[in-house]
């Protein structure tokens, strides 16, 4: 897990910061600045008029950061993730309620990170509302959601029921399958309050005491630990997390801008954990991950395929040209009907992916922008 999350009244996930902003509506002031500290995180407005919200995050700190926009009840909105320091990034979300919400900087990308209110006031109209071709990229792309969403779930059941079973090799090798699930959608699955921790946290990355749940407890077990007296019962609460979030998301009315941000933290997940091995650290199943991250990603960019088409479509091709790059060099890893293990990779072939993941990750953070303009 990283931080992880698409939902419900905005858009989600990070954009870095190349040139200019185009018709966001942070007003005739432009970007909304935010300095980002380890101790501090410093919004320069606290208000904003309904619309596309514009945030321009410089980290000035010495930790990799994160920065947040916060619903109630800890739904996020929009994301920006792997911030380091001294770099720049930029986040657009679209907010078509007022309302009162929170802006978040997570240091060290823990815990529940330096808070703010952020008012947002004004009748908003949808983008959908206007434009015939964006409002079908969102239908698709929900579609997609509904899809994967339901695999998730059936995957997540039988890796569960071979957990309680005391099946170990079956759970091990059902284990990276209903993950890829997860990772295809989880900008969306992942935005819901504190359901993507208890699904998808990493032992050290939750919140201090926070309880270590989900699938790496699991994991945990199955590779390391040996079954422990709660292993039953952390698998009928991870099935219960993956019902709960699948029908959650499942009814999130998406905006176009969801797609965008979402196909950017899509690679930004894999940058912050499946590249570096973090994510899948005892099972080392991490290209299974690599591989959802990326599905989904190319999925929302897929939905938006006519609108970008419109817009820029050098861009298109581009984009075309880079997943296609990358998608060749994975599966190069294939091994059977899955990947290898992380542990396998060369530090060469570890790095000839990560360039690839940059390479196709400055395209896909403009089309944000693009989707704006």
């Amino acid at each position: 897990m990283s931080t992880a999350r698409i939902l419900g009244v905005s858009a989600l996930l990070a954009l870095s910061a190349c040139g200019s902003p185009q018709n966001n509506a942070s007003g005739a002031d432009g970007p909304i600045a935010v300095e980002a500290a380890d101790d501090a995180c410093k919004v320069a407005r606290s208000s904003a008029n309904t619309g596309n919200v514009t945030f321009e995050v410089t980290n000035k700190g010495t930790k990799v950061t994160e920065f947040y926009l916060y619903a109630e009840g800890d739904r996020i909105l929009g994301e920006v993730e792997n911030i380091g320091p001294g770099l720049t990034r930029r986040l657009i979300v679209e907010v078509t309620e007022a309302g009162k919400l929170q802006t978040a900087c997570k240091p060290g990308m823990k815990g529940d990170g330096i808070r703010s209110e952020f008012t947002v006031s004004g009748d908003g109209k949808k983008s959908t509302d206007t434009d015939a071709k964006l409002k079908e990229a969102t239908t698709s792309y929900q579609r997609y959601v509904n899809s994967q969403a339901d695999s998730f779930l059936t995957r997540t059941i039988e890796f569960t029921d071979a957990v309680k079973a005391g099946k170990i090799d079956d759970a091990k090798a059902l284990f990276p399958i209903a993950r890829t699930y997860w990772e295809r959608i989880e900008p969306v699955a992942g935005s819901f309050g504190d359901l993507d921790p208890k699904i998808d946290g990493r032992e050290d990355v939750i919140a201090e005491g926070v309880e270590f749940t989900g699938f790496h407890r699991l994991e945990k077990d199955l590779w390391v630990s040996g079954a422990q007296a709660d292993t039953s019962q952390m698998a009928d609460r991870l099935r219960a997390d993956v019902e709960e979030v699948v029908k959650l998301a499942k009814g999130v009315e998406l905006k176009p801008l969801d797609l965008a941000n979402g196909a950017k933290g899509l690679l930004d997940e894999v940058a912050t954990g499946k590249i570096t091995g973090e994510e899948d650290r005892y099972s080392h199943t991490d290209l299974w991950d690599f591989r959802g991250n990326v599905d989904g990603s190319k999925a929302a960019i897929a939905s938006l395929r006519p609108v970008i088409q419109d817009k820029d479509a050098a861009m298109l091709s581009t984009l075309d040209d880079k997943f296609a790059a990358l998608d060749k060099l994975l599966e190069s890893h294939r091994k059977g009907d899955g990947f290898k293990l992380y542990t396998e990779l060369s530090k060469d072939e570890v790095k000839a992916l990560s360039d690839a993941l940059d390479a196709l990750g400055e395209p896909v953070s403009k089309v944000a922008e693009i989707v704006t303009s």
